[in-house]
């Protein structure tokens, strides 16, 4: 029996979907989704709860492989708010499941772990350390999600703790940095270094998690990543969108975009923004070599990105509006100014933000 949290909604959600129409007879003796509501699905158990609550534990009698899906990825929820909910959870769910004696549980994360960094191989091997800059922003609470997962793996023997890490997710509907990034006038680009995209349509996602479980795939050392062949020059990203890109030093679009995040002007700090002007493409070897392939080529999913996008503009992370717009997109004549935006820009954020 497979358990999933976070059913209701985007990676959980299309699991569950997948899940029902497994064509691998007996692989899934029966599936139950746990949400903080509930839907009509056929086939499904549903069990209605907070995924933060210790009474979660009952709920998981005969489960044989919990897949965590309840996480918080928004750029809405503050960082201490998110940082909470989503460690919080995660620890949650890993000791209901050793107290359930279940055998088997899966943790979602990010290949932003790896790190991004201007000097990255194309791909990353899958096994390479991690080396992400740590702080308050959302690869932070992926650290201290894999910190649990280590921990559970020592504390309880009897339980097989498995990290899977998605490339940027594309999910309908999902506000995050990469969909605000391609929302922006234009795509900041670091003078003298190249771009390679990467990502992770949210169906290969699913798919890949019900291969993982219905194969009992494992990867080295716990953890595994998932995502597209190959990566997407930013040329031909720029092509795709309908978007041209303007240079800045690293200094300019990395320093000012930190201290924008400093003052509350930006959701996005500096070492996430790395991940927009720098390299993070990983070769998802454990997956293809046991036989996995994605539906979704990066072309695809980019393609899907831009088509649920909201029609708002957006700037370093951060939605505008129209007047932000209008000043914004006069700036970006120039070169740095159209980074961060004009210092009139810079004051006419702050002052509605005061006001």
């Amino acid at each position: 029996m497979v358990a999933v949290t976070g059913a209701g909604t985007g990676v959980g959600r299309a699991l569950v979907e997948r899940l029902r129409t497994n064509t691998v007879p007996g692989a899934v003796g029966g599936i139950v989704a746990i949400d903080d509501h509930s839907d009509e699905v056929e086939g499904v158990t549903w069990e209605v709860t907070d995924i933060c609550d210790p009474r979660l534990a009952p709920l998981l009698s005969g489960v044989d492989v919990l897949v965590h899906a309840a996480d918080d990825r928004s750029l809405e929820s503050t960082p201490a708010e998110r940082r909470a909910y989503n460690v919080r959870a995660a620890q949650t769910v890993l000791t209901a499941a050793a107290a359930q004696r279940v055998s088997r549980v899966i943790l979602l994360t990010s290949t932003m772990v790896y790190g991004a960094a201007p000097d990255n191989p194309v791909p990353l091997p899958e096994d390479s350390p991690l080396s992400a800059e740590l702080g308050a922003g959302l690869v932070g609470d992926f650290a201290e999600v894999e910190d649990l997962a280590r921990t559970a793996r020592r504390a309880h023997p009897g339980l097989s703790v498995t990290v899977v890490r998605p490339a940027p997710l594309v999910v309908p509907g999902m506000d995050t940095l990469l969909t605000r990034h391609f929302a922006a006038p234009r795509l900041l680009t670091v003078k003298g270094r190249e771009q390679a995209w990467q990502f992770c349509h949210v169906e290969d996602l699913a798919s890949a998690l019900e291969f993982v479980i219905v194969h009992e795939v494992d990867g080295k050392d716990g953890a595994l990543a998932v995502g597209c062949d190959g990566a997407l020059s930013q040329s031909d990203a720029e092509e795709i969108a309908g978007l041209r890109s303007f240079d800045v030093p690293a200094n300019v679009a990395l320093g000012a975009t930190q201290r924008l995040h400093r003052v509350g002007i930006t959701p996005a700090s500096g070492s996430e923004m790395k991940f927009l002007v720098y390299p993070c493409v990983v070769d998802c070897a454990t997956l293809r070599e046991a036989g996995w392939r994605p539906e979704y080529d990066n072309e695809t999913s980019l393609r899907a990105l831009l088509d649920a996008r909201t029609g708002k503009h957006a700037l370093v992370g951060r939605n505008l509006g129209r007047k932000e717009v209008t000043i914004t997109a006069a700036s970006a004549a120039g070169a740095a100014v159209a980074a961060v935006g004009t210092t009139a820009a810079i004051r006419y954020l702050r002052k509605r933000r005061r006001g």
